[in-house]
Order: structure tokens, then C-alpha cells, then sequence
């Protein structure tokens, strides 16, 4: 059971002699440099608009950076294991400073921006967040640097079951397979036998009944095994503990709702209310994640979560109380990595194909001998 968990937190692979093994080895681009900035902004342009008109959000501004008194970073994992990036605004020579952190995501922020921006029920919002995740190990899929459209909708009571959040998810994914459709309409020969194309729905699967499947395997081996069976799925409920005494995946306490009793398809018992969209991915040949979301927590699993997560001191930070004091609308959310889905649409290696950032020279070399066009 060790290697389960360790397997719970801490996404990358870890190690370069592995990646040196999963990057492929007869690779050529279907799109050269230029033709992937087109086709990357064509898929951003067509995802932002149709989000919009799907779940009726618009688009706001967000922090990249946030006050660490508010409480609304995001930690990630509920492990401490990665960290934001912090420093210290002297301002007015330290008669009235700032602690402040870059985000690692907009999670909490966005839902207090509900009410903020006045959003009624049903009522949305969709962002272009830029943020940093320093503790990430750096490979095909993982960058220090994340750009993500964080999105949430406001929701009542009623709405926090499982039937709203799928209904939620096959909207998402019907906007990704257009998108998929928008760029190779613009460019041919993204449309390949080599790199099947996504499927036209989603398989839904609870971490429960993918534990069933495969009881010995560690989290990452059961997603890996579950999208060659399935090549797009949701996986329903993470960061409650299993059967096999480990959650799917740790998940911080204080913002999906991984608490509430559920009942399957077929009558089992579950827990959670949040999951994740992962796709297997034909060039690189392993499980892909394209997005984290949720409906949230309410002010009594708030503090369930963070009673079995032992944080409740949480509780004294503004955002927590919000919660508690329901001065914030209930709401459903998540997160789409916009370069991990633009490297699935245009059957990229690499996540540094399509985006700029920091790479260390011992990947960028490797990239080099695999003709992996890196951005730099």
C-alpha cells in the first residue's frame, strides 16, 4: 500500500529518466510554430465564448496576486505539500504593509467574486487566471507556470446534487469537443488516424467503482487504465477515503464538496460531489487531465471537511466565515487548464508547445533530440 500513498499527492512524474521514456520517439508536430499560435487562440477564442454561452457566465478580471490574511489562495492539497510563492509589500515604509502570495488558483476568490459582482442564481463568471505552483515537478504536463479559465456559477440549495453537476460536466465537455471540431475545421490535418480525435461524450465513473476495478493499482495506474478502456471520463468524488482506506486523490477541505453521501447509478453508496475530466491522450500515450470542479461546500461540510482534515482553524480566516455565515452564494466551479486542453486539441507532446514559461535545461534538451519544439 506504500506506493498508494505516495501516490496521493505531488502530480508529475518525478523523474527525467521516466519522462525520457513517455516522450515519444518518432514525433512530428501536425502544426509548426506559427500554425500553433493561430490554431491555440482560434481553441481559446471559441472555449471562452461558448462557456460563456453554456452555463451563462461573462468574463471578469482576476488577482494574480492575494492578501495571505484573506484565506483565498488555494492550497492545492490538504497535505501542505505545495506551497504558494509569498512576499512582503513594504508600502509606506512598512507603516502599512502586505503579506501577499501569488495565486495558485482562483477557487475561493472567484466564489466570493459571486457576490461581489452580484451574480444571481444561475448566474456566472469565467476568468483568465495566471498563476504560479512552484512545487510542481516540471515534465510533459506539468508547468510552473498555470493559466486556467476558473469559472463558477451561483446555485441554490436544491441544485448541490449529483444530477446538477453532470449536468454541468456534459455542457463543459460539449463546448471542449467543439472546440476540438472549430480547430481542425481551421486546420485539416489535425484530423488524424495516428491521434484519434476525443469521443463525442463523457463516461461517468464514481473513484469508488474504479477502486472496484482495480483494487491493487495506486491512483495514477487506475486512471491510466480506466481512459484505454474509456477514452474520455469523469471521475466523481475525490478526496474521500475509499474502501482501501485511501482517498482517490488528497483534495483541500475547503472548497469542493468530497462530503455529501451520494448513492450511484446502481444503488451504492458514494460520497462527493466534485470530480475531474480526464482523456487519454494518443501522443504521449497516458491518462491527461483537463480539468478539476465541483459543487462547493456549504457552511455544515465546510467544517466537516475541515474537521476530518484537522484545519479548523480555517474557520478564522474571511473567506471560511463567509461561508459559515452564508454571505456567499452556494455555488458549482472549477478550473480547465487551458494549456493542457490546447495540447490535447492540437495533439501536442508537450505542454511547452503552447506555452511560455520556464523549463530546466535538461528537459529542453531532451525535447531538442525529440524534435519537441519548446517555446522559450
Amino acid at each position: 500500500m506504500a506506493d498508494k500513498k505516495d501516490d496521493l499527492a505531488g502530480p508529475g512524474i518525478g523523474d527525467y529518466a521516466e519522462l525520457d521514456k513517455i516522450l515519444p520517439q518518432d514525433y512530428s508536430s501536425l502544426l509548426n510554430p506559427k500554425e500553433t499560435q493561430l490554431a491555440t487562440y482560434a481553441a481559446k477564442d471559441y472555449i471562452e465564448e461558448n462557456l460563456c454561452k453554456e452555463l451563462n457566465l461573462i468574463r471578469v478580471t482576476v488577482p494574480l496576486i492575494v492578501d495571505v490574511d484573506s484565506g483565498v489562495n488555494d492550497m492545492l492539497d490538504r497535505d501542505g505539500s505545495r506551497t504558494p510563492v509569498g512576499f512582503h509589500i513594504s508600502n509606506d515604509h512598512d507603516k502599512n504593509p502586505v503579506d501577499a502570495q501569488i495565486v495558485q488558483a482562483a477557487t475561493k476568490w472567484k466564489r466570493m467574486a459571486l457576490k461581489q459582482f452580484g451574480m444571481d442564481i444561475g448566474e456566472g463568471l469565467v476568468t483568465d487566471m495566471r498563476a504560479v505552483r512552484k512545487d510542481y515537478f516540471l515534465d510533459h504536463d506539468h508547468s510552473a507556470y498555470v493559466d486556467q479559465w476558473d469559472w463558477e456559477l451561483a446555485i441554490n440549495a436544491e441544485q448541490r446534487n449529483l444530477d446538477l453537476l453532470r449536468d454541468v460536466v456534459k455542457k463543459l465537455w460539449k463546448v471542449l469537443k467543439g472546440a476540438e471540431n472549430h480547430v481542425q475545421e481551421l486546420f485539416p490535418q489535425l484530423k488524424t488516424d495516428k491521434y484519434p480525435s476525443l469521443p463525442d461524450e463523457l463516461t461517468f465513473i464514481h473513484a469508488e467503482e474504479m477502486l472496484e476495478k482495480f483494487p491493487d493499482l495506486p491512483r495514477k495506474q487506475r486512471e491510466t487504465m480506466i481512459v484505454q478502456e474509456y477514452p474520455a471520463v469523469f471521475i466523481i468524488g475525490i478526496g474521500w477515503v475509499l474502501e482501501d482506506g485511501y482517498p482517490h486523490e488528497m483534495r483541500a477541505a475547503d472548497y469542493d464538496d468530497w462530503v455529501t453521501e451520494t448513492t450511484s447509478e446502481n444503488g451504492q453508496p458514494m460520497h462527493g460531489l466534485n470530480g475531474d475530466i480526464l482523456v487519454w491522450n494518443p501522443v504521449t500515450k497516458r491518462r491527461h487531465e483537463l480539468t478539476s470542479m465541483g459543487i462547493r461546500v456549504n457552511a455544515e461540510t465546510l467544517k466537516q471537511q475541515l474537521e476530518l482534515t484537522g484545519q479548523l482553524d480555517f474557520l478564522n480566516f474571511p473567506y471560511h466565515k463567509a461561508i459559515v455565515n452564508n454571505e456567499i452564494p452556494l455555488s458549482i466551479g472549477g478550473g480547465i487548464g487551458q494549456s493542457r486542453t490546447f495540447m490535447t486539441l492540437l495533439k501536442k507532446a508537450h505542454i511547452g508547445e503552447v506555452s511560455a514559461t520556464v523549463w530546466p535545461k535538461i528537459l529542453k534538451d531532451m525535447c531538442k533530440k525529440k524534435n519537441i519544439h519548446v517555446i522559450e
